[in-house]
C-alpha cells in the first residue's frame, strides 16, 4: 500500500486485497488496483495490492504462500488501526494461482476470529484453477505431461496437479480447501458477494472448467455455438444465467470440400508447426533445468519459513479436521496431456454420488424457447431410470440435450458439489481479439489486444464488487 495513499484514506473503512498468481508480482494487479481507485476514492477504500510471494516464491505451495499472505493482511490491518484508520470490510480478489492462495490464506484469518472482527463483503477470481490444472484427457501422453507437470514448480505444482496429499489428511490440498466443513469452505460462506470468472477459450494455462469448477463442458465446439452474452459488455461476458442460444443449424458442405480445406489448413500451418516443435526443442530442456533449481531453491525456502526466527508463522499452523468423503467414482480415470479436445465420461458409465452443478447452473434454451416445464433440476432427474453421471451431464440443460461430462477424477467431482454449494456467481468470458486470454481477463500488462480486458473488470466493478 502506497504511503501516500495511506495518508490521504481516513474515512475509508473497507480493505480490498489483490492477491497475483504464479510468477507473478503486485503489478500484474496494477490495472485491477487502478480501476479500484478510480472508482473509489480514498475515503471509501483502501486496497492493498499483496507482495509477500512475488516471483518464484509463488513455488512455495499453497500453505506456505497462504501462511505468507495472511500475515501480511494482518500487518496491514494492524498498520491501518495504528494509522488511526477503522476498518471494518474486507474483500479479497485472486487472479490464477493467487485465488487458491487466498482461499488457504482466508481459512486462517477465519481460524484466528478476523472474520469475525470485519464484515466479509467481495470475494472474486480471475482465472483461478479451483479444481487444478490435470489435463481432463485419458491416455499415456496425458499420463506423462500431468505427472511431467506436477514436478516442474516445486510444491505449487504437486499441489495444482493434485498429486501432493496435505499433511495427514491423505488427500490433495485442493480437496482439503474445498472440504464441506472445512475451515477455507466456512471462510468462503462469510462473503456476501462471491464470483468467479474464467475464459472460454485460448486460456493456456487454467481451462473453463476448472475457472468455474464445473464438470459438464458448456462449450465445446464453441465455433457453432451462439452464445449469449450479457448486454452492455460489448459480447465479452456471457450471461451467468443462459450461455447459450439457440443456433440455426447449418448444412455440411460435401466431403470432398471438407477434405480439401483440411489438406489446405495443414500445408499452410506446417511452417508455424515446425518452427513450434524447433523451439520446443530448445526451450523445453531449459525449462526443465530451470525448474529443477528453482524446486531446491523452494525446498530450502520452505524450510526457512518453517523454522522462522520467533516462528511468526507458527500460529498460523492450525490443526485441519478433514472429513473423509466418500469417492465420486468408482475408478480413476487416466489424464492426457495438453491436447486441444478434453476426453468425456460415457454416458454409460454409472459412478454413484456425482453431482457437478447446482440448481445455480445455467439454463441453456432450446430452439422453441417455450416449455420451462422440461428444465431437468437435480432433484428431478433423481427420478429418472439413468445414472447419476447421465444427470450430470443433462444438469443446466433441458431435457433430452446433453453436454459432455468432462472425465475428472473423483477429487475434482467433490470439489465441484462442495463449491456449487457454497454458491458463486460464475461468469464465463469470450475474449476474441488475443490468444493469450490468460493474461488479458485481467489486463496484466498494458498492451494492444487486450483492451477486452477492461471490459471484464469494468463488468466485475459494475456487477460484482460492492463497497
Amino acid at each position: 500500500m502506497d504511503p501516500d495513499q495511506s495518508a490521504t484514506e481516513t474515512k475509508a473503512d473497507h480493505l480490498c486485497v489483490l492477491v497475483h498468481g504464479l510468477w507473478g508480482n503486485s503489478s500484474h494487479m496494477g490495472t485491477i488496483a487502478s480501476a479500484l481507485r478510480q472508482r473509489y476514492d480514498g475515503s471509501q477504500l483502501h486496497v492493498l495490492a499483496s507482495k509477500c510471494n512475488d516471483g518464484n516464491l509463488t513455488y512455495d505451495g499453497i500453505e506456505v504462500c497462504g501462511e505468507r499472505l495472511a500475515h501480511e493482511i494482518e500487518e496491514a490491518l494492524d498498520k491501518l488501526e495504528t494509522d488511526g484508520h477503522r476498518v471494518q470490510k474486507l474483500s479479497v480478489v485472486g487472479y490464477s494461482l493467487g485465488g487458491l492462495i487466498a482461499r488457504y490464506a482466508l481459512g486462517l484469518l477465519y481460524a484466528r476470529g478476523w472474520l469475525d472482527k470485519l464484515e466479509p463483503v467481495n470475494f472474486t477470481t480471475f482465472a483461478s484453477p479451483h479444481l487444478g490444472v490435470r489435463a481432463p484427457v485419458r491416455g499415456a501422453q496425458g499420463f506423462l505431461f500431468n505427472n511431467l507437470g506436477s514436478r516442474t514448480v516445486s510444491v505449487s505444482g504437486k499441489q495444482l496437479f493434485l498429486t501432493d496429499t496435505f499433511r495427514d489428511s491423505g488427500k490433495p490440498m485442493l480437496s482439503v480447501l474445498a472440504e464441506p466443513e472445512s475451515i477455507f469452505v466456512e471462510a468462503l460462506k462469510r462473503f456476501n458477494h462471491r464470483s468467479v470468472y474464467g475464459n472460454v477459450t485460448n486460456d493456456r494455462t487454467t481451462a473453463l472448467y476448472t475457472t468455474i469448477f464445473s464438470g459438464v463442458d458448456h462449450f465445446a465446439d464453441l465455433e457453432s455455438l451462439n452464445v449469449n452474452y450479457v448486454g452492455g459488455y460489448d459480447s465479452v461476458i456471457v450471461d451467468p444465467n443462459v450461455y447459450l442460444l439457440p443456433s440455426e443449424e447449418k448444412p455440411k458442405p460435401p466431403l470432398s470440400r471438407r477434405m480439401s480445406e483440411g489438406v489446405r489448413n495443414f500445408f499452410n500451418k506446417l511452417p508455424f508447426w515446425l518452427f513450434f516443435s524447433f523451439v520446443l526443442c530448445v526451450s523445453i530442456p531449459i525449462f526443465l533445468g530451470y525448474a529443477v533449481v528453482q524446486t531446491f531453491r523452494s525446498r530450502e525456502r520452505i524450510r526457512m519459513h518453517q523454522e522462522s526466527p520467533g516462528n511468526i508463522f507458527g500460529r498460523y499452523r492450525l490443526p485441519v479436521a478433514v472429513r473423509r468423503v466418500r469417492t465420486a467414482m468408482d475408478e480413476v480415470f487416466e489424464n492426457a496431456a495438453t491436447r486441444k479436445d478434453p476426453d468425456y465420461i460415457s454416458p454409460s458409465a454409472s459412478p454413484s454420488d456425482l453431482d457437478l452443478e447446482s440448481q445455480q447452473s445455467p439454463v441453456s434454451k432450446t430452439k422453441s424457447l417455450e416449455d420451462a416445464s422440461n428444465v431437468v433440476s437435480p432433484a428431478e432427474s433423481s427420478t429418472e431410470p439413468e445414472t447419476a453421471i447421465t444427470r450430470a451431464a443433462t444438469d443446466g440443460t433441458v431435457k433430452g440435450e446433453r453436454r459432455p461430462t468432462l472425465a475428472l477424477t473423483p477429487d475434482q467431482f467433490s470439489m465441484i458439489k462442495s463449491l456449487n454449494a457454497v454458491g458463486f456467481r460464475k461468469y464465463p468470458v469470450y475474449i476474441h481479439n488475443h490468444t493469450h486470454t490468460h493474461a488479458a481477463i485481467v489486463v496484466r500488462v498494458d498492451k494492444p489486444g487486450f483492451e477486452e480486458g477492461h471490459i471484464v473488470i469494468k463488468h466485475w466493478l459494475d456487477q460484482g464488487f460492492k463497497i
